[in-house]
């Protein structure tokens, strides 16, 4: 008989796990060399990558409020349906769902690239293997919650000491490569603008960090959510930031800020300059090993934003089915043939493209509504309260919107198409309600 009932299997193990697997994927290996090129100096390149990290760790305190007292699947809908109602829920979940639909197509996609490159016969069959990637996931997803958040826990592991083993080996390595150092990259620092550097960097690691928010997504389905999810979030986002400062740091080391600013895989740069050429595969390996992750931790938190929307009445109520093994299996189902429809399509570039828009604005959704709620529901039971409100949530709902704000100028025509869909979404909404 149909379900649509999650079951509660996770806790904090899961919750740490899925917020590292959720948030580290190849951007630690590929962002810093253009992160480098655009600040062109070593404490400017950590500072950006502190400060977001920051953000990341003090927003976690405002969403453990919204989780502890909304318990409920499905993430920024939720608080943004319970503080402004049935159309900004939709819009947020929708523009979400979509967002993150795009990102794991697009993690497939890389992942097919990858894996040509080490067998080169499937080069011409990339969007066959991109699409096979997704299916099998569907199907080891089908199994059960329990088997998933185990697989989640084995990789995120592996992501974790495969990063920090990267780090051992660029301090402990005598470099075999001598680094050829170059002046081009300074000299285009130098005449963009320190500023204007800063602003792109900040851009390109808030990307980076997205994902820290992934735990609240399944506060419906832990043993002890009030527990647990800030046990969860706080470790995870804590860990993230150690990771991400620990190889940037490692890098600097290995390879000076000119060569730095020049590398498109910087990881792969620095092994080769430690190991010798041929290693780079190593650096192929591990990003595949994170791809892996992320996907399965999209492929889980994916499918119950819709869920939850279904459940609402506000998409179709057929994906609210949950099966034997607490996986919303149809939902799952749907996410993953509307990223197959992306790879098909060669669309999600360009809804990645406008991704972070919807990030950020998932972000100040979740502020405003954590602010709201405090005046419209002052009595609802709270069993975690944000530090530092209202000053800490404020400001970030300040930045949120500042970056928004970025975004649009940075991209303007991007944040157009991000805005359309906003506004063509009503009609949707519309339709979806009568039906």
């Amino acid at each position: 008989m149909a379900q649509n009932q999650l079951k509660k299997l996770l806790g904090v193990g899961f919750g740490i796990a899925v917020t590292i697997g959720g948030t580290i994927g190849t951007g630690i290996l590929r962002k810093p060399g253009p992160i480098a090129e655009a600040v062109g100096s070593p404490l400017l390149i950590i500072a950006v990558w502190l400060i977001v990290g920051l953000y990341a760790l003090v927003g976690s305190l405002s969403v453990i409020e919204l989780g502890t007292m909304v318990p409920k699947a499905g993430g920024w809908y939720v608080y943004a349906r319970r503080a402004f109602g049935n159309y900004v829920g939709f819009v947020i979940g929708i523009s979400a769902w979509l967002g993150s639909v795009s990102a794991m197509a697009f993690g497939a996609a890389v992942m097919s690239e990858y894996l040509a490159l080490l067998i080169p016969t499937l080069a011409n069959y990339q969007k066959a293997v991109a699409i096979g990637v997704l299916v099998a996931f569907v199907g080891f997803h089908w199994l059960g919650v329990r088997s998933a958040s185990r697989a989640q826990e084995v990789m995120s592991l592996l992501k974790a000491v495969g990063l920090l083993a990267f780090v051992i080996l660029c301090f402990a390595v005598t470099p075999q490569t001598p680094v050829v150092v170059s002046t081009e990259s300074v000299r285009t620092v130098a005449q963009g603008g320190v500023w204007l550097g800063v602003l792109s960097a900040l851009q390109s690691v808030f990307y980076t960090y997205d994902g820290w928010h992934t735990a609240a997504y399944f506060t419906e389905e832990d043993v002890n959510p009030s527990r647990n999810l800030p046990r969860s979030m706080v470790s995870g986002v804590l860990l993230i930031i150690g990771i991400y400062i620990l190889v940037n740091v490692a890098l600097l080391y290995v390879l000076p800020v000119s060569t730095l600013a020049g590398s498109k895989l910087a990881a792969a740069d620095a092994v080769q300059v430690l190991l010798g050429p041929g290693s780079a595969q190593v650096v192929t390996f591990l990003l595949m090993i994170s791809i892996l992750g992320i996907i399965n931790a999209q492929m889980m938190f994916n499918p119950r934003v819709i869920f939850a929307m279904g459940r609402d009445g506000l998409f179709f109520p057929f994906v609210t089915y949950v099966n034997s093994g607490g996986t919303p299996a149809y939902a799952v189902v749907v996410t993953a043939l509307t990223s197959v429809a992306m790879i098909l399509t060669n669309t999600y570039n360009q809804l990645s493209d406008i991704a972070t828009f919807f990030f950020v604005l998932c972000y100040a959704s979740c502020f405003a509504a954590l602010i709201r709620l405090r005046h419209t529901e002052p009595d609802l039971a709270r069993p975690v309260r944000a530090w530092g409100y209202p000053f800490s949530t404020w400001s970030l709902l300040i930045a949120s919107l500042a970056f928004l704000a970025g975004v649009v100028i940075g991209d303007f025509s991007s944040s157009l198409y991000a805005v359309g869909f906003i506004i063509v979404s009503y009609p949707i909404y519309r339709l979806v309600i009568r039906s």
